[in-house]
């Protein structure tokens, strides 16, 4: 490796492309920061990008390839782009099973042997300056793309077609399934899973194939689940596909998620909410510090509510980062990160180093672990606005989670600002009204689906119950107190509004955990709506004596101007 770099700097000293003292300066350089002999002249700009790399083409016997490059395109067709923005190529010429590659660091062996296998065949290297095959690649991305060839075979026609009708009907996720020799076809709209026409003629392994070939993944691996991903161009837009294989039983089933990351929504009013919800959301916004978590199932639309929040803040005057597996949604004025855990760009890892970069709101796509956790705490603490989401089934089985997780209770309460609580609901259309078997616009009577949300403020109270390692009905009860509502009170409101119906809420719902909280007398099960507990007639919820429900702080009852009695929970 050192007598190359001799050589290398005996070439351009030769060839009047540098002088010595230049020489020695970079060695020494090269000597404290580890890097190539190039990449020093380089940083020192001590050698021209084209000379440099002229006479590194020259030293290792290949061609060089002098700027403006000109790939053709039956040789694009044979790497795949994100592979080539990622690696630094950018294919040229194509004959049978031989391709010709621009590359700044043809030493680089993993790349070839990654590249030998896509295209199937022999590759021939030729250098190039790094500059000039980035800027060819950008031009190549910004070029607007031509449609699918009428000439390219059945397999990449079909998966393409399957990909495009998916996304114009807003499927979210396409499935593909073995059904004996053939497979099965289902797109998930709306939430709710309907097959489509399966393809003829076709076998399913041809399918699985080239979407591996399309997610970079290894097409030879069949026994084990691979992960991957590409981008589509679909009528003007950039769809990121997210590609899951899984060995089963007759072969390998195939989940591709469809994301259109330009369709960011641009406030949380557009996802639904309204109201109490929607205001104490932006109060916990507007304190500028302190965790706020979305809560939730898999596709309840929790990363599209912290979208939401994250477009209502002053993206201008605000450092905002996030942190994504994948990065879904495209934030103008966001500085957007993707995690790369084989790299070792972990959550955590990402995490920290993003709290040295002067953030003012950093979003976690997930708290996945303690380590997270007490990461996106302890920032929380010293004043920083963090967004995050967590599997849970409602806002204060968050709090729970998090202490099971092993963060320190006293952590949690110090930097916790709220959780929002969510699940999605299908819309009734607005065309037919939610007609048994829908109309032109719709399948079944619905189109589109609106959020119904739980929004939990920490309050001073609920910070001592944490502390004091309150269980979580404990919590829930306190919650409510103080002024918490449930998923099911704002189902109500959007049932009666018409925006969904009784039988989509009790689909999605079912029963509400948390419902029967424990009386603060006896500890017996008391139902959510009830006045006073079953079992010892303790009350539970201030009343007035007209009969209006009072909640906690009021002073005089809104609907007969009385004064309001004293809470039932509070001291004699």
């Amino acid at each position: 490796m050192t007598r190359r770099r001799r050589i290398l700097g005996a070439l351009l000293l030769d060839r009047g492309h540098l002088h010595q003292a230049g020489l020695e300066e970079a060695l020494a350089r090269q000597r404290s920061t580890g890097e190539r002999l190039g990449e020093a002249l380089l940083q020192l700009e001590l050698v021209e990008e084209e000379a440099l790399y002229e006479t590194l083409a020259f030293q290792l016997d290949l061609p060089y390839r002098a700027p403006p490059l000109r790939p053709a395109p039956d040789a694009l067709r044979r790497v795949r782009p994100a592979f080539a923005r990622r690696r630094g190529v950018l294919p040229l010429e194509a004959e049978d099973r031989e391709v010709q590659v621009a590359l700044s660091d043809p030493l680089d062996l993993e790349t070839l042997d990654d590249l030998q296998f896509q295209c199937g065949g022999r590759v021939r290297v030729v250098v190039a300056p790094p500059s000039a095959i980035r800027d060819t690649l950008s031009q190549l991305d910004a070029a607007p793309k031509e449609p699918t060839d009428a000439t390219q075979s059945p397999v990449p026609r079909l998966v393409d077609r399957l990909i495009r009708k998916a996304a114009d009907r807003g499927a979210s996720d396409l499935h593909l399934e073995p059904a004996g020799t053939g497979v099965q076809v289902r797109e998930r709209i709306d939430g709710i899973l309907r097959p489509v026409p399966a393809p003829q003629r076709v076998s399913g392994s041809a399918l699985l194939s080239r979407i591996k070939v399309l997610g970079g993944m290894d097409i030879a691996v069949k026994l084990r689940p691979q992960d991957g991903g590409f981008t589509f161009q679909h009528q003007g837009r950039t769809l990121g596909i997210r590609v899951s294989t899984l060995p089963v039983e007759q072969g390998e089933k195939a989940v591709l998620r469809i994301l259109n990351s330009d369709e960011a929504p641009t406030g949380l009013e557009e996802l639904g909410m309204v109201g109490d919800p929607l205001g104490r959301l932006r109060r916990m916004l507007k304190g500028g510090g302190g965790v706020i978590l979305s809560a939730g199932p898999t596709g309840s639309g929790k990363s599209s509510t912290l979208s939401a929040a994250i477009s209502e803040l002053d993206r201008d005057g605000l450092n905002v980062v996030t942190l994504e597996d994948p990065v879904e949604y495209r934030l103008p004025g966001v500085s957007q990160v993707q995690m790369h855990p084989r790299a070792g760009l972990t959550f955590p890892t990402a995490l920290r180093a993003v709290l040295r970069q002067d953030p003012d709101v950093v979003m976690v796509g997930e708290i996945r672990d303690r380590e997270t956790a007490e990461i996106a705490m302890a920032a929380a603490v010293t004043g920083h606005l963090v967004l995050s989401t967590i599997h849970t089934i409602d806002a204060p089985s968050g709090i729970t989670r998090l202490l099971h997780m092993g963060v320190p209770p006293y952590l949690v309460a110090g930097g916790l600002a709220g959780i929002v609580a969510q699940r999605l609901v299908r819309r009734t259309c607005s065309a037919c009204g939610g007609r048994p078997g829908g109309c032109e616009r719709c399948p079944d009577g619905y189109l589109g689906r609106t959020g119904i949300f739980q929004v939990l403020l920490v309050t001073e109270g609920l910070r001592e119950e944490v502390v004091r390692g309150g269980s979580t009905s404990v919590l829930r009860r306190r919650a409510r107190l103080a002024g918490m509502g449930s998923m099911v009170d704002d189902a109500r409101r959007k049932v009666a509004e018409g925006v969904t119906s009784p039988h989509e809420v009790a689909r999605v719902l079912r029963e509400e955990p948390g419902e029967a909280l424990p009386c603060r007398r006896c500890d017996q099960a008391v139902p959510p709506e009830a006045m006073g507990c079953p079992h010892c007639g303790h009350p539970t919820i201030r009343s007035c004596r007209c009969g209006e429900r009072l909640r906690p702080g009021w002073r005089f009852c809104p609907a007969c101007r009385r004064p309001a009695p004293p809470s039932p929970d509070d001291p004699p």
